[in-house]
């Protein structure tokens, strides 16, 4: 059944639904005061014809829907409705908002909360389709490009209609790639049915059926194609088809700096602890198949700042480190190094499979709890802990946090000024191939860290050389040069 007001040309619409893959599909509708109450209908009218190509069920494709102003309205999620009818009618049923037009925002809660499995969404190696399909008319009174980046990298397909006198950089900020495929753009609400044959035959293409693909382990069927992926454990060749195991030289690593930000730090020198993570960040390959890098932040609670997974590209990881705000409280390392352990290093946040695992955990003070228990449940589980305590910083348990041999992958200095007095180690000490790990896996473990520490050193004398490193910062100069030292050393026979 249509709208009776607005009836679309029935050469739109195929008698019999198309045989389209299952899906998880939210709609993400402006419901701001700009779009009249006769547009309002069409639009809902638009998601309703759309409905007709998709095969609505639990085993089949989940709809959820919600709309936006100056707050997210959920209508329903994944898994309110199992039928076509009851979608349509709760489409139906829903009410304009007008109010403003938070799409950063509305996008924000797709990613968070709409695709989660507590939601409705299935899990993620069922590789299952994840489509957002953002339909507004407005300009964002917030920022889309950053949030929508990541709901992308977190595996979420998003099509972007724009209505009127929307700037279309604002929708090429939000679509998915290419543009051609995932961005539309029509003149006023009238038209927006015109894009119905359009999503009809992307909804119906079940390319990995249809195609000779070539895929080596899996292909994944998109709205508009399909890609191929790989099992656990390996990594797609460069072809984009073949899969293999991830190599020495790859540069491939998964980093997390453990940052405290206790009181007893002070606000001058966490700027300094900032600068410093941000110059090793410049210096690495950070992209979805190199180097991924989180942050949490500790004092008397844990916060985690930006996950592995979160960002594919140096500067969002920059822009994420500037904008840490100073906690200044108290000191639980322990609870941090149980978050690193148990949320930073899964699977959840970006951990990889088979990619070396680094911590880096950054303290200033006496820790007001444990800290030897879950740091060696992170060790034991293959995540090499370097300590860097300075000040108040307890010995014993900068010891028990880091991996061994400790004079390897520890380092105390009385103040920041005392860092500058470091030389560097020599670099005879030999590394142990642990028994529990192929001497060629290992080794190649340690290729990726030499690689890292070559781009740091780097990039820090270039720095140094250019005036651009604060003059407290020297000694955190050589306090890298000496972290990264060690990798090196570690990984030589």
């Amino acid at each position: 059944m249509w709208f009776p007001d607005h009836k679309p040309s029935m050469s739109l619409i195929t008698e019999d639904p198309c045989k389209a893959m299952p899906l998880d599909f939210v709609f993400v509708i402006d419901s701001s005061r700009s779009i009249r109450p006769n547009d309002y209908e069409k639009v809902k009218a638009f998601i309703v014809n759309l409905l007709q190509f998709l095969k609505v069920g639990p085993d089949a494709t989940r709809v959820g829907l919600l709309q936006y102003g100056s707050v997210v309205q959920p209508e329903f999620s994944l898994n309110t409705y199992t039928t076509k009818d009851r979608v349509e009618q709760a489409v139906r049923s829903m009410e304009h908002l007008a109010t403003g037009t938070m799409t950063g925002l509305a996008i924000q809660y797709t990613m968070e909360t709409a695709f989660t499995e507590e939601e409705g969404a299935r899990p993620a190696d069922l590789l299952i389709p994840r489509i957002a399909m953002v339909v507004t008319d407005g300009r964002p009174q917030d920022t889309v490009e950053e949030i929508a980046a990541q709901a992308r990298q977190a595996g979420i397909q998003i099509f972007a209609i724009g209505v009127g006198r929307v700037d279309m950089n604002t929708l090429k900020a939000i679509g998915s790639e290419p543009h051609s495929e995932h961005v539309h753009l029509v003149a006023n609400f009238s038209q927006i049915e015109t894009l119905i044959s359009v999503f009809q035959s992307k909804l119906c293409l079940d390319a990995c059926r249809t195609v000779d693909h070539g895929c080596e382990h899996q292909c994944v069927s998109t709205t508009d194609s399909y890609i191929c992926r790989c099992l656990g454990g390996f990594m797609l060749a460069e072809d984009g088809k073949s899969c293999k195991k991830p190599e020495c030289g790859d540069g491939v690593m998964d980093l997390v700096f453990v940052i405290d930000g206790s009181k007893s730090l002070g606000p001058a020198n966490f700027e300094l602890v900032k600068q410093f993570v941000s110059s090793i960040v410049d210096s690495l390959d950070i992209s979805l198949t190199g180097v991924h890098v989180g942050l949490l932040q500790y004092s008397t609670k844990v916060r985690t700042e930006f996950t592995l997974g979160q960002y594919s590209v140096a500067r969002s990881v920059k822009q994420a480190v500037s904008r840490m705000q100073y906690m200044g409280r108290g000191s639980m390392t322990g609870s941090a190094l149980r978050h690193m352990f148990e949320s930073s290093f899964s699977a959840k946040e970006g951990a990889r499979p088979n990619v070396p695992r680094v911590g880096v955990v950054f303290t200033d003070g006496r820790s007001q709890d444990d800290v030897s228990g879950w740091a060696d449940k992170a060790k034991d589980s293959g995540v090499t802990l370097y300590a860097l305590g300075v000040g108040k910083a307890i010995e014993q348990e900068l010891r028990q946090i880091a991996s061994e041999p400790d004079e390897k992958h520890l380092y105390y200095a009385e103040n920041f000024e005392k860092i500058g007095e470091i030389t560097k180690k020599s670099s005879h000490l030999t590394y142990s191939v642990p028994a529990d790990k192929p001497s060629g896996e290992s080794m190649c473990q340690c290729e990726s860290v030499i690689m890292f520490q070559t781009q740091v050193t780097e990039k820090l004398k270039k720095l140094a050389q250019n005036n651009i490193l604060f003059p407290n910062t020297c000694g955190l100069h050589r306090y890298t040069k000496w972290i990264f030292g060690h990798l090196v050393s570690m990984c030589l026979c």
